[in-house]
């Protein structure tokens, strides 16, 4: 028969600085570069055809997954995080530099949300993983682009797209195979310091552990990873204590080791407590409370432990896999892991949240809105003006046609007159202002 052996693959342990596993961060990618408006110049030949470049594209968003981040401390300190703008395009056709991409590094299990409909926009799960979220906007065209057989020389270019910022949650839920959890105090740290190199706060008091730790594992050729989540109370489904905070790290377990104060030390009925837990787990999530449960009754080695060892065991020895341990010095824990072992061998590996349907608005080129203001002007807005703005150049009479006729074609100039625009009123499109003339 082999003896029982535990080696240390890794442990973390975060109860010695301020967990932080939810922050509201802000993103932006880059602007585009703006296309550049030149002309080949020689010696006696000042103007020999359109060389306008490219703009580059500004730098894009993205979360790449870290193994060696505990939790999202760092974000508390830095909140905006913006990618380089694409530079403007270059003379004799040269394209602009494009912008640095933007990488956020965040611990394996963060969720990127959607500040503004909480959406899931992906789920950052293995250590290397990189995901876009947010593309660069792209380059304008320089004026050479804008040659046709009867436009020899553009004398004007494309300003680069804009990009806006976004708020988004990132919120960690710990990746581990079982979940120690119960009340505070009934022993769940000191279990997992004896099953793991993990070295939590222990000490006689409720709420020692306030951020979950982990600890690696190893029977011989199997492992897991132990998580000890902050003692819940009653109430925490609906946020009493620090409920919701606690109980989102047990939403990616496999299993749970439901940890008991057999002896009633504290003047609470174990079996009431064992109750209490259940139901938490089941007000908050269907799934938590479906998952399978090994129940370790701790504090075997106390006063008044034998008899309510005798009742619990009455009620559910049929329904549950019960082990009798005293994690003080370590009693019955070698059963517990063992057991532990075998149920996880039985269950499917911890799979990633999916992400939601989701994309962030585009600008919509075809929508205005027209209002008058103070002075009695009337003000056209909307993404028909700034998709105008980012393609017009006042100075250019073939650009400021295209202008006339695009306002026109959408329908902008009828829609003036039923506002009550008459000829001689002030007009304001974006940065261009004109009197109205039929």
């Amino acid at each position: 028969m082999l003896a029982f052996q535990i080696k240390i693959c890794y442990t973390v342990n975060m109860d010695n600085k301020v967990f932080t596993d939810k922050v509201k961060i802000t993103v932006k990618s880059g602007d585009g570069g703006d296309g550049m408006n030149s002309f080949k110049a020689y010696k006696g030949k000042p103007a020999c055809g359109p060389d306008g470049g490219d703009g580059g594209n500004g730098g894009s968003v993205y979360f790449l997954g870290d193994k060696d981040m505990n939790d999202l401390l760092s974000f508390r300190f830095t909140s905006k995080y913006f990618a380089e703008n694409g530079e403007r395009g270059g003379t004799n056709q040269c394209f602009g530099k494009k912008g640095k991409d933007m990488v956020i590094k965040v611990p394996c299990g963060t969720l990127v949300r959607d500040a503004e409909s909480g959406k899931i926009i992906c789920d950052i799960f293995e250590d290397g993983e990189q995901v876009c979220v947010l593309e660069g906007g792209r380059g304008g065209k320089g004026n050479v682009r804008f040659t046709t057989a009867r436009r020899h020389a553009p004398n004007f270019a494309q300003k680069g797209v804009k990009t806006k910022a976004h708020a988004l949650i990132l919120e960690m839920k710990v990746i581990a195979d079982a979940g120690l959890v119960g009340f505070p105090n009934v022993g769940k740290s000191t279990l997992l310091s004896k099953i793991s190199a993990a070295k939590p706060k222990i000490a006689d008091y409720h709420f020692t552990t306030l951020s979950p730790n982990l600890g690696v594992v190893r029977y011989y050729e199997n492992s897991f990873v132990a998580a000890d989540i902050p003692g819940l109370i009653e109430g925490a489904a609906e946020g009493a204590g620090l409920g919701h905070d606690f109980l989102r790290h047990i939403e990616r377990t496999r299993l749970l080791v439901h940890v008991l104060d057999i002896s009633g030390i504290e003047g609470r009925d174990p079996l009431e407590d064992f109750v209490k837990i259940n139901s938490e787990l089941k007000t908050y999530s269907e799934k938590l409370a479906a998952l399978p449960q090994i129940v370790a009754l701790n504090k075997c080695d106390c006063f008044g432990a034998e008899e309510n060892i005798k009742r619990f065991r009455k009620k559910y020895d049929k329904k549950y896999r019960i082990f009798e341990i005293t994690a003080r010095n370590g009693d019955g824990t070698d059963a517990l892991v063992r057991s532990i072992i075998e149920e996880l061998a039985k269950l499917p590996p911890v799979e990633r949240i999916r992400a939601e349907e989701f994309e962030f608005a585009a600008d919509d080129n075809s929508s205005y809105e027209i209002f008058r203001d103070e002075t009695g002007a009337f003000v056209v807005i909307g993404g028909l003006v700034d998709m105008l703005c980012r393609n017009v150049v006042l100075s250019n009479p073939d650009s400021m046609a295209y202008f006339q006729r695009t306002l026109k074609n959408r329908g902008v100039i009828k829609d003036l007159q039923k506002a009550g625009c008459a000829e001689g009123d002030t007009v304001i499109v974006g940065d261009v202002e004109f009197d109205f003339i039929l």
